[in-house]
């Protein structure tokens, strides 16, 4: 009998552990479409859950949103969020709802991080519940939202959204980066000692196209190694990630082929664009957009000549991305809009 009772209070430690899934990071892209989520957790999903999906935290509806679901993680929860998802609730109600409905009635102990795109426009919301373990805490951004507990502290969320905002490249090269902002030893404190430490023990990531069918994004990569041998799954995850993508742009220059330049910059209601080449044929045509921090365009168009003045009086301050076409060449450039 005490053999046991000891079985089965051990079971129930390890199925609490395995619903205190660590970081993650759920983001949209407005210009693309694209829908994404990454995450990580220590866990050993090999030697006590062998049949979850290694990204199981994570719920893609293309073209719409996407959801994590963590801390305590139910399926009910997370099915009934996408329900509200489809029926056009924005991220804010659909954790008010779920806040409300939750299906064992213990809201305290999940963490939901939610993006979607209302109206082509990114929303998010977050919600940590107080009795998620510590260090607990989430980070919304205009098309991201980045959560975690059972932390090293919150230097591991502000990580993820600096490496997530700084990468280059389209959403699945910003959520890999994402993820390396996390990769420290005992980022998810239950795997410090796990060989000499590593940040968890699976590593997800997955982008859905808006033309995907539920359920099949067109591009994920996952990892999940054994306790105890010290692997560290994002490294991992960063391996086969490589093995199908680049996030270098063959085509971007940020010098340029041909001479230009932007003028003033930092700006203030008024931009300068200027080509600078002297053999430069006035008729040919040039094509400009401008995006700003969330991957949402902000201004497009064309012009003719050597000049062109973009008007930035409507849009705030901030950091955006110019990029020039022409004839095949694409030139790129930062932006500050005083």
């Amino acid at each position: 009998m005490r053999n046991l009772f000891l079985t089965l209070v051990f079971s129930f430690s390890i199925l609490h552990a395995s619903g205190q899934d660590t970081f993650s990071i759920v983001a949209v892209d407005s210009v693309t479409g694209e829908v994404g989520s990454a995450g990580a957790s220590c866990v050993d999903l090999i030697l006590f859950f062998p049949n979850y999906a290694t990204d199981f935290l994570g719920d893609l509806i293309p073209g719409v949103g996407a959801i994590n679901t963590q801390a305590s993680y139910n399926a009910t929860n997370q099915n009934n969020a996408r329900t509200r998802m489809l029926a056009g609730d924005n991220p804010l109600q659909i954790i008010t709802w779920l806040t409300a409905n939750d299906v064992q009635n213990t809201p305290q102990n999940r963490q939901y991080g939610i993006a979607a795109l209302i109206n082509g426009s990114p929303q998010t919301a977050g919600y940590t519940g107080a009795s998620c373990l510590n260090y607990k805490n989430h980070i919304t951004g205009p098309n991201y939202c980045i959560q975690g507990n059972i932390l090293l502290g919150q230097a591991i969320l502000d990580s993820i959204e600096a490496r997530f905002l700084n990468a280059q490249g389209d959403l699945a090269c910003k959520l890999m980066a994402a993820l390396q902002g996390a990769k420290v030893p005992g980022a998810d404190t239950r795997c410090a000692n796990n060989g000499a430490g590593t940040s968890s023990l699976f590593a997800f990531l997955k982008v859905s196209q808006p033309a995907d069918p539920y359920g099949n994004p067109s591009f994920k990569v996952t990892v999940k190694t054994p306790g105890g041998f010290g692997i560290e799954p994002i490294d991992s995850l960063q391996v086969l990630f490589d093995a199908q993508k680049s996030c270098t742009p063959s085509s971007v220059s940020e010098t340029a082929d041909i001479p230009w330049r932007v003028f003033p910059n930092p700006a203030g209601d008024m931009l300068l664009l200027e080509i600078l080449e002297s053999n430069w044929n006035p008729s040919t045509s040039v094509g400009f957009k401008l995006i700003d921090n969330t991957g949402r365009r902000v201004a497009k168009g064309t012009f003719k000549g050597r000049q062109m003045q973009l008007d930035l009086s409507d849009l705030p301050s901030g950091l955006y991305n110019l990029e020039l076409v022409s004839e095949g060449l694409v030139l790129q450039r930062k932006v500050v809009r005083k």
